[in-house]
């Protein structure tokens, strides 16, 4: 009779635990990563991300997540986001300072190989059946930025 309260215990945690991550799941419209090119992300070198027609209206979040490698030279990077919203054609540009390290010049994302980061590119209001069509570049002036291993995008409904 002592198996049948863990047993119980164990199905409780389990149910638990995937309500928590399917419940997580539930407010993100569009993530995707993509990787750059292994000798660096060249300046001419734009990464398009295509997020499909939203449902409902709402008010989303948007992110920005970057993986760099010990490569990396810089203590932070530069870039361009632009967007365009579809069909209304509606644009927003952003531009963003990624600072990778604490005041002590320590890489602050975690990580053994390559460190993950993520930066709030703001919010954006869309209607049913908006589209996006996201744009993101480096503005360094250095022309190929070595240690860049991914850079993505992550959009979420606000609660």
């Amino acid at each position: 009779m002592t198996k049948r309260p863990h047993t119980l215990l164990y199905m409780m945690a389990a149910a638990t635990t995937a309500a928590i991550i399917s419940s997580c799941q539930l407010n993100t419209t569009y993530s995707r990563y993509q990787s750059t090119h292994i000798e660096g992300w060249e300046k001419n070198d734009t990464l398009f991300y295509e997020v499909p027609p939203v449902d409902a209206a709402g008010r989303f979040i948007q992110t920005l997540g970057i993986r760099i490698g010990d490569a990396f030279p810089f203590t932070s990077i530069s870039l361009v986001v632009e967007q365009r919203i579809f069909p209304g054609r509606r644009s927003k540009v952003d531009t963003l300072r990624c600072n990778f390290t604490d005041d002590q010049g320590r890489l602050k994302g975690p990580g053994i190989n390559l460190h993950q980061y993520e930066f709030p590119i703001g919010t954006i209001d869309l209607r049913p059946g908006d589209s996006l069509s996201i744009k993101v570049r480096h503005t360094m002036k250095r022309e190929i930025m070595p240690g860049i291993s991914d850079v993505g995008i992550q959009i979420e409904r606000m609660p």
